[in-house]
């Protein structure tokens, strides 16, 4: 019998094709029969008397024939590229089978029949049909791997469907959840980690993922859950991250469970981890977390038994070795020299031009002088015009505070505070003779002062709070904006409710003029960053609605609406209650308003829904008056700064507004690119904003000059110095251009190239709510320029002190003493679901700690003597001697 006869077996179709291409057909079967080699031949010929035996009437026969069928299929391993043979041959056969199994009486054989033609189906079954599971459910219970990956995969995918389907007519699962199981053991088996996450998602139920994770692929499978985490919408990103952790806690890798933690802010994971955790060291290394991050937190003696160890390990928290790691550094790496303004400027590389022009407006030019030299020797405790030795005259440093006009020497005194950052003893007793000044403007610096160098150091007798308490309440306006944004700044992030006490009632105090009660906003919006506090947010709602027609036109105004935007930083939906209530201020400031939240609530999330609508805002051409879209483009970036994919399509996005965009929207564009790339100088972005900083806007140029600064902020990229300093002589005439040009040449130059001031750390995983706070404080100042940073508010450019940190690598022994290895630091390579062991950095060069990490490097060791204690080389790490290491003979 041949294979024309036995389609007349199956269905009519069948017999009506045969008659209409009979002959044809015939002539092609030969042809192809006669391209096969032998041995194919041989094989479709036995396919096809299996087909036939399977229908005989004697199951002895039939049952032979499945076997010999199935033994086929399964040993057909051919390469992926092409179907197996088997399946080749058996496709003219599969409606037959598919109609004898129709009239089959139950029986085993008729299970082991579906299960071939469940294998079948995965060549041969129409689009949506979904024949392989159904055949699957229906046959025998055996184990699925056995048939090869694709198959399961295939299953998995029509699993997928099925659930939803049945979901939507809420049909009973349990069929299906049995078949899951199957297929997640067997892929955690098999290295196909994601492919697990991924139907075990479809399905909604990941908890089933701890009970198959085991030694061996446990990290896999984490770290394509966290990163997968960036792209679910909520709730499901959040419940992924805490499958994670659960499953690190499981494994005792708690430095990771405490990311994860930290990822949310989730206070009660991160104690857990601590009370989690017996081994001293590894909680020293999370302390070490814990001050990266920016955290409070008081340890107990549930978290740390030992009286001593506690109190050594919460002086790591409040960051009390920062000064002594970065001071470590700047030794190692031979910066410890002073350096002037002159030496950042570079004029004799120059023309002569600009040398010419330092005579236009000797107060501005001295003014941005304070801020290079701050910028540049921020946390070096020497400098050349602040802090000069008092051997040779007493009042030499007096001498340049005064080289500063009325409110600017108030920016003169507060850069001492940077000068000395982190180092809060020396800091303290260095600005305390400023205290003791008759003119106003220097004590509000030296106040303020006092908040920069407590920036990001906790301490328990709370110097910064016994100083500037009092002060807040003073006559003088510059002393409390003073008093009040050094408190900002010291306490940032704190929530301590003795300096709410404190601020709160300024903001409701019908007396207070527009500037004290706008700084006062900033300073609650940065102490309860991200909090959610209700009584906070009341109290600035409040102060808002107070607010006459007149105020609600003044540039500072903007302060009120961000403060109450930090306090909803990066907490999405808890927003919407007090975004209700925007609605109902007055139209002059309420869009305004409206942007700001939703920009800071979604703000590092990467919510592409958000970003859609915020570019929705910036599409509109609008009358003069609007000024809503500046925060709007602002909020672009602050959205889509969370993973590098977002980034660059909010780039692409960017250059589009600058295009089309109003002006008030394309004097934000810089801005908003300097906020994706800060500290990240990319080439594109580095060019779009060299073309605009010779914009016929002067604002545009302003904006584009200062962002240039925020890219290359303690890069000190050659290329943008370059372009900085030709800046500087072709605007040698213009001094509010000739400002931005030296605050931008200050900040690439920042630390002296040691310091960064991107938000994220712990390889781009972790967003510190309070150093974003800092940037988009600053940022939304630069809105409007020429009122608040040219104007008599400059001091505002002393936010970005939330958000510096070194960008270092500090390796430390068991006695936290430095300890200097070899490592390799590269580019980092993203190896999230790649098979094998990838190498995950490239390019690399190998250095012996400390080192500094520049944006997207990563660092390993390069020895094996040690073992570290946190999975990602940033900031501080502590390493542990490893027990198996031999030296080499």
């Amino acid at each position: 019998m041949t294979a024309d006869q036995k389609t007349t077996n199956g269905s009519g179709a069948g017999n009506r094709d045969e008659a209409t291409v009979k002959v044809p057909s015939k002539k092609k079967e030969e042809k192809k029969d006669e391209d096969l080699s032998d041995e194919d031949l041989e094989l479709k010929q036995q396919l096809e008397l299996y087909v036939e035996r399977v229908q005989d009437s004697d199951p002895g026969l039939q049952k032979l024939a499945l076997e010999s069928m199935r033994q086929e299929i399964r040993t057909s391993t051919s390469s992926m590229t092409s179907v197996p043979k088997p399946l080749k041959f058996l496709r003219p056969h599969y409606g037959t089978l598919k109609a004898y199994y129709e009239n089959m009486g139950d029986s085993d054989l008729k299970k082991y029949l579906a299960d071939i033609l469940s294998v079948l189906a995965l060549t041969m079954s129409a689009e949506g049909e979904r024949e392989s599971l159904k055949y699957r459910l229906l046959g025998s219970e055996g184990d699925i791997g056995s048939w090869g990956h694709e198959y399961v995969r295939n299953l998995a995918g029509e699993i997928a469907q099925e659930y939803a389907k049945r979901h939507s007519e809420e049909i009973p699962m349990g069929d299906l959840m049995e078949l899951v199981q199957q297929i997640v053991a067997f892929h955690m088996k098999h290295n196909a980690e994601p492919e697990a996450v991924d139907l075990l998602m479809e399905v909604e139920d990941l908890d089933l993922l701890i009970e198959h994770v085991d030694n061996t692929n446990f990290k896999r499978t984490c770290l394509y859950l966290t990163s997968a985490a960036r792209y679910l919408p909520g709730p499901d990103d959040m419940l992924v991250l805490d499958i994670a952790h659960m499953i690190y806690l499981k494994f005792e890798e708690y430095a990771n469970a405490l990311q994860i933690a930290l990822f949310p802010g989730n206070m009660q994971h991160v104690k857990q981890v601590f009370t989690s955790c017996e081994d001293l060291l590894r909680k020293k290394q999370f302390c070490y977390m814990l001050a990266r991050h920016g955290v409070t937190l008081e340890l107990d003696e549930e978290m740390v038994a030992d009286d001593e160890e506690r109190y050594v390990m919460q002086d790591i928290i409040n960051n009390a070795k920062l000064s002594e790691g970065y001071l470590a550094l700047a030794r190692d790496i031979e910066v410890m020299e002073p350096k002037s303004p002159e030496d950042i400027y570079k004029a004799h590389l120059l023309d002569g031009r600009a040398n010419a022009g330092a005579s236009v407006d000797s107060a501005r030019q001295n003014l941005a002088a304070t801020f290079v030299n701050a910028f540049v020797n921020a946390g070096f405790g020497k400098d050349k015009l602040m802090t000069v030795a008092d051997s040779s005259n007493s009042s030499s440093s007096g001498n340049w505070l005064f080289k500063n006009k009325e409110h600017g020497k108030a920016s003169a005194a507060a850069s001492l505070g940077m000068i000395l950052q982190w180092d809060v003893d020396s800091g303290l007793s260095q600005i305390d003779k400023y205290f003791h000044s008759n003119d106003n403007h220097v004590i509000a610096g030296a106040l303020l002062g006092v908040g920069l160098v407590n920036c990001g150091i906790k301490n328990d007798c709370d110097p910064a709070l016994a100083l500037l308490g009092d002060y807040v309440d003073k006559e003088d306006s510059s002393i409390r904006i003073g008093a009040i944004m050094g408190l900002g700044i010291a306490y940032a992030g704190s929530q301590n409710e003795m300096i709410r006490s404190k601020l709160s009632p300024i903001l409701n105090d019908a007396k207070a003029p527009l500037d004290v009660i706008a700084f006062t906003a900033i300073s609650v919006g940065l102490i309860y960053v991200g909090s959610c506090n209700e009584e906070v947010a009341q109290a600035i709602i409040f102060a808002l609605m107070d607010r006459s027609e007149s105020e609600l036109q003044e540039p500072l105004i903007r302060f009120l609406p961000l403060g109450l935007g930090l306090l909803y930083l990066g907490k999405q939906d808890c927003v919407e209650a007090t975004a209700e209530v925007s609605k109902t201020f007055n139209e002059k400031i309420r869009k305004y308003c409206d942007m700001t939240l939703l920009s800071c609530a979604y703000s590092g999330t990467g919510n592409v829904l958000k970003v859609q609508n915020l570019l929705g805002h910036c599409a509109q051409h609008l009358d003069k008056g609007e000024t809503h879209q500046g925060p709007a483009v602002l909020g672009i970036a602050m959205v889509a700064m969370a993973e590098e994919l977002g980034l660059e399509m909010a780039i692409r996005s960017l250059e589009h507004l600058l295009q089309y965009g109003e002006q008030n929207i394309r004097r934000a564009v810089p801005l908003a690119l300097g906020l994706l790339c800060i500290s990240n100088p990319k080439v594109n972005v580095n060019d779009t904003l060299s073309r605009l900083s010779h914009d016929a806007d002067s604002e545009v140029a302003m904006a584009a000059i200062i962002s240039l600064g925020l890219i290359g902020a303690g890069t000190n990229n050659a290329r943008i110095a370059g372009v900085l300093r030709n800046l500087s002589s072709y605007y040698y005439k213009d001094a509010s251009l000739l400002f931005c040009v030296r605050i931008a040449q200050g900040l690439v130059h920042l630390g002296k190239g040691l310091l960064t001031l991107n938000p994220y750390h712990s390889d781009r995983f972790l967003l510190s709510p309070t150093a974003l706070a800092g940037l988009i404080t600053m940022l939304h100042a630069c809105l409007d320029m020429k009122a608040i940073i040219l104007g008599k508010y400059h001091y505002v450019l002393y936010f970005l002190v939330l958000a510096m940190q070194p960008r270092m690598l500090m390796t430390v022994d068991e006695n936290l003493k430095p300890l200097s290895v070899p490592v390799r630091v590269g580019q980092a390579v993203d190896v999230v679901g790649q098979a094998g062991r990838p190498k995950t950095i490239t390019g690399f060069q190998t250095h012996s700690t400390p080192v500094l990490l520049a944006a997207g490097d990563r660092a390993e060791l390069a020895t094996d003597k040690y073992i570290p204690l946190s999975p990602i080389l940033e900031g501080f790490v502590i390493l542990k001697e490893n027990p198996d290491f031999k030296e080499d003979r």
